[in-house]
């Protein structure tokens, strides 16, 4: 396997340029065809505006249980790895002692511990944790609705400005609608807001006439929104829509969605306390094949605060077989310590921790014994899952693997448990059966339980 320094992945934060003409030329015809139908949707159901909302941290790649959210500091040298242990707020928590931020702030969050599931693959095991199901014939392709999916469906928006999923920065397998149709994909920014300027969508894009200079004014380019809207009404193509395709046009050029979205809205203190770095430097000395995951994680703050329902966060690329733990040590786990426990406490500050559940996990573990490459190879037989916010009491923690972390010792769980926990926070009907691809009535979870040992 590939280690995941210098994942290509990441040297890409714009798809083509071209979609930045996308609101003038293809807004009906791109983004209309799904907004106007569920926009519809949501009149006809009469969903009332649930304020709860869902933050999902999406470790691709397999985040190491042993080497974070449970430390086995008695096991033998080359199961227990190169790190060691710290207390934590909560007496009786230990975690790595490459998390110290996590540490001190445990009681406001909890771990699952004994999670587990049988697929060692990188994209089946996506389409259990994203879905519940697992995979068809193409891993990369959902056969069943993601959790954003189904939520989109059942509850739709809880704010009609904004789209009710959005993926940060773009979809990943597992994310996808299937047989729920294009309606209930995510909203992906496609812009990646890891840098330390300003953030700009590709997706809201301006009216025509403006030009690659004017792009680099983030004024001018504001300005034109106001252009663009005044331009439509004259028009009569706002007049000439239908009340829902009118909607979706609301959507793409309120000034909700453009607030929302707008993270120079963000104090630079706030921001450094999440992580700002330059743009991803695949040379540069310390570094862990990925972005910075930071600012990503601030604006999925700013989405729920606005009225998004579920935002999923892409933080890839924890497949850490080769060279684990200086990537670890180097990268990952300082990151994501930083960041995880400004959002945490970003989130209490602002009184929406108590609505919004933040789930991080990845697809699976990794194995309890250290390679020759001094790092862990894919484990899906226990593994390990942060939750906090909605219905969760911080200071917890449900399970326990055995002693090597190889697999679950007392109260195990599976990916369907946790996908049930999220459906109940947001309250949505796992019974509920939607026709697949053949006709044939599906439900929203094929099992699972909602995990009463957070509350």
């Amino acid at each position: 396997m590939p280690s995941p320094i210098g994942c290509p992945d990441f040297q890409q934060t714009l798809r083509d340029p071209s979609r930045r003409s996308f609101l003038r030329m293809g807004a009906i015809g791109a983004a209309g065809l799904a907004l106007p139908q569920l926009l519809r949707a949501d009149e006809k159901k009469g969903n009332p505006n649930r304020e709860k909302s869902v933050i999902l941290l999406w470790m691709r790649g397999g985040p190491s249980h042993i080497d974070m959210w449970d430390p086995k500091p008695d096991a033998p040298a080359e199961f227990r790895g190169e790190f060691g242990t710290i207390p934590t707020a909560v007496k009786g928590i230990t975690l790595t002692d490459m998390l110290p931020l996590s540490a001190k702030c445990m009681s406001k969050w909890s771990i699952v511990r004994s999670l587990h599931h049988d697929d060692a693959g990188h994209s089946t095991g996506d389409q259990i944790c994203f879905t519940g199901y697992g995979p068809g014939p193409t891993p990369d392709e959902n056969i069943h609705p993601s959790l954003g999916s189904v939520v989109s469906k059942q509850l739709g928006h809880r704010n009609t400005k904004l789209p009710s999923y959005v993926m940060i920065p773009r979809s990943v397998p597992g994310a996808g609608s299937a047989y729920l149709g294009p309606t209930h994909k995510p909203f992906e920014t496609q812009a990646d807001p890891a840098n330390t300027g300003p953030f700009k969508l590709p997706n809201f894009a301006p009216a025509q006439g403006v030009t690659a200079e004017k792009l680099t004014d983030r004024k001018a380019l504001l300005a034109d929104f106001d252009t663009l809207r005044r331009d439509l009404d004259t028009s009569g193509q706002m007049s000439a829509a239908d009340r829902h395709q009118q909607r979706a046009w609301d959507i793409l050029t309120s000034n909700a969605a453009r607030d929302a979205f707008d993270l120079d809205r963000e104090p630079t203190k706030l921001r450094e306390r999440y992580g700002l770095m330059p743009s991803y430097d695949p040379k540069a000395s310390n570094r862990c094949g990925c972005p910075n995951w930071a600012q990503r994680m601030l604006l999925a703050r700013r989405l729920v605060e606005a009225g998004v329902r579920l935002v999923t966060v892409d933080l890839r690329w924890w497949d850490t077989h080769v060279k684990g733990f200086e990537s670890l040590r180097e990268g990952f786990l300082p990151r994501w310590d930083k960041a995880y426990s400004a959002l945490i406490e970003d989130l209490d500050d602002r009184g929406l921790l108590e609505s919004t559940l933040v789930l991080a996990w990845g697809e699976f573990g990794r194995t309890p014994k250290v390679n020759n490459d001094a790092g862990r190879d894919h484990y899906p037989n226990v593994f390990s899952a942060a939750v906090a916010g909605g219905p969760v009491k911080g200071g917890r923690v449900v399970g326990e693997s055995d002693s090597k972390g190889a697999f679950p010792k007392a109260t195990p769980k599976t990916p369907q448990d946790m996908l049930a926990t999220v459906y109940h926070h947001l309250g949505v009907n796992t019974e509920t059966q939607y026709l697949n691809s053949t006709g044939r009535p599906v439900s929203v979870l094929p099992s699972g339980k909602p995990i009463e040992e957070l509350k």
